[in-house]
Formats: C-alpha cells, sequence, structure tokens
C-alpha cells in the first residue's frame, strides 16, 4: 500500500484545516492508521489514530480540537484540525499497519507503512 498525505498549508491562529491520507495498493479498512507530526529540532509525535473497528485515540495535546475519522469508500483518513495554535506547527505524516497491538497504537515504530510528510504552518 501506498499512502499520500495531503491538506497541509499556511493558516493563522484558531484556524482550521483538514489533512487527507489517501491509500492505493490496499484497502485500509482493516488497518489501523495513524497520524504523526515533527516539528524542527523535535521528535516524530503521535497526533492520533483509529481502527478498523472505527475507535478512536488521540495525544493529550489535541484531544477536544482535532478529529480523525474514515470514510472506506474513498480509501481515506482524514484528521480535522479545529483551533489550530503555532504549537501545533509541524510536518504531518500518515501511516498505516495491520498489526498495531492496541497498548502501543501511540508508537511510530508499530506502522509499517508510512506517507510523505504534509507541512502545516499556523502562525499570525
Amino acid at each position: 500500500v501506498q499512502l499520500q498525505a495531503s491538506g497541509g498549508g499556511l493558516v493563522r491562529p484558531g484556524d482550521s484545516l483538514r489533512l487527507s491520507c489517501a491509500a492505493s495498493g490496499r484497502t485500509l479498512s482493516r488497518e489501523t492508521v495513524g497520524w504523526f507530526r515533527q516539528a524542527p529540532g523535535k521528535e516524530r509525535g503521535f497526533v492520533a489514530a483509529i481502527r478498523y473497528n472505527g475507535h478512536t485515540y488521540y495525544d493529550d495535546l489535541v484531544k477536544g480540537r482535532f478529529t480523525i475519522s474514515r470514510d472506506n469508500a474513498e480509501n481515506t483518513v482524514y484528521l480535522q484540525m479545529d483551533r489550530l495554535s503555532p504549537e501545533d506547527t509541524a510536518d504531518y505524516y500518515c501511516a498505516s499497519s495491520r498489526s498495531v497491538i492496541l497498548p502501543s497504537i501511540r508508537t511510530a515504530a508499530q506502522y509499517s507503512t508510512w506517507g510523505q510528510g504534509t507541512l502545516v504552518t499556523v502562525s499570525s
């Protein structure tokens, strides 16, 4: 499977963006899909994930502001980001795996397939 992340851009604090992670070569419906982000000078960190059964998981920093969802018909996973702040500035990556175990769903190493990053910049 190949993943294509898109939707990043330059926005102002308080604005919203929706990132997309489109898959080709295999259906995402049976996979766990996660979003991670990496800011300059920092390690890649977990943002959100959605399992094959629709259960969702969020980092505490984005809970209540970001929403992950999936459209199986479009073979795409979305990350709706609301009330963005400069601290959300980063490259955002989507990743997938069929074998992520729940206790490690926030661990990047659990994901076998990665898309390229899409840059989100929040600045006034």
